[in-house]
């Protein structure tokens, strides 16, 4: 794991990051994803732009201390979190050119961000934030001291966005693995007796509810589950013949 006192410059570059609006974010959406890809040997990071510090359970401290522990679960080569505050991201010029900066620093190849609409504020403000970041962060003139670096790839991780996916990666394997990471947050997942027990499920109902949304997913390319993007520019296909899901 990186060390989060390491300036950006002395990071090799990522394959894969996900940027989420708060810490357990990544671990209902993307998790298994980033799981996948790292057992296959690309460098996967986390960029969490705030540390939950509105929320009923836990403190930002913990919250970034549970984060650290998923991270190990999710295979992760580096996780960070850049402590903005919650419920209150602003799609700003400081934001952007922040994270642009960021990107630029660590060079992700693909990006995954949140679905670009949903219940949550942030969630939807950290799309906006971080597609037009990925964008700016190509630009020659944004930096001096950096070279331009844009993403090749951005995905947006759909699996509460009520949307056809572009396409669902097969997380059979790496399911345990990523509720593993996710129960590390035991400020969240912690327990009946804890504050907001009476708003928050039961640890059993989040194992199942995400069991079923990943069976859904999974079921829909005939495996037993799945995580679904989307992707805004259309999908090539260069060999038909073998193009994997059988229509009958």
């Amino acid at each position: 794991m990186h060390d989060p006192n390491e300036p950006f410059e002395n990071l090799r570059p990522l394959d894969v990051l996900a940027i989420a609006a708060h810490p357990d974010d990544v671990e209902q959406t993307c998790g298994g994803t980033l799981v996948a890809s790292a057992d296959i040997g690309y460098r996967t990071g986390v960029l969490d732009l705030t540390a939950g510090d509105m929320g009923t359970r836990g403190t930002p401290e913990i919250r970034i201390r549970e984060s650290q522990g998923a991270a190990e679960d999710l295979l992760l080569s580096w996780r960070q979190n850049l402590r903005w505050p919650d419920a209150r991201l602003e799609n700003t010029v400081t934001a952007r050119m922040t994270l642009a900066g960021i990107i630029r620093r660590i060079k992700p190849r693909v990006v995954i961000l949140p679905y670009w609409t949903g219940r949550h504020p942030d969630h939807y403000r950290t799309a906006e934030i971080g597609y037009e970041a990925c964008f700016l962060s190509g630009l020659r003139r944004l930096e001096e001291d950096t070279p331009p670096h844009r993403p090749f790839k951005i995905l947006y991780a759909s699996s509460y966005a009520n949307v056809t996916p572009s396409f669902v990666v097969d997380i059979s394997r790496h399911f345990e693995r990523r509720m593993n990471a996710l129960l590390k947050y035991v400020s969240q997942y912690g327990g009946e007796s804890a504050a907001g027990s009476d708003l928050f499920p039961r640890t059993r109902e989040v194992e199942d509810r995400l069991s079923a949304v990943a069976r859904f997913y999974g079921n829909l390319i005939g495996v037993r589950y799945g995580e679904p993007f989307v992707v805004k520019e259309t999908m090539r296909v260069d060999d038909i013949v073998n193009m994997p899901v059988r229509s009958l």
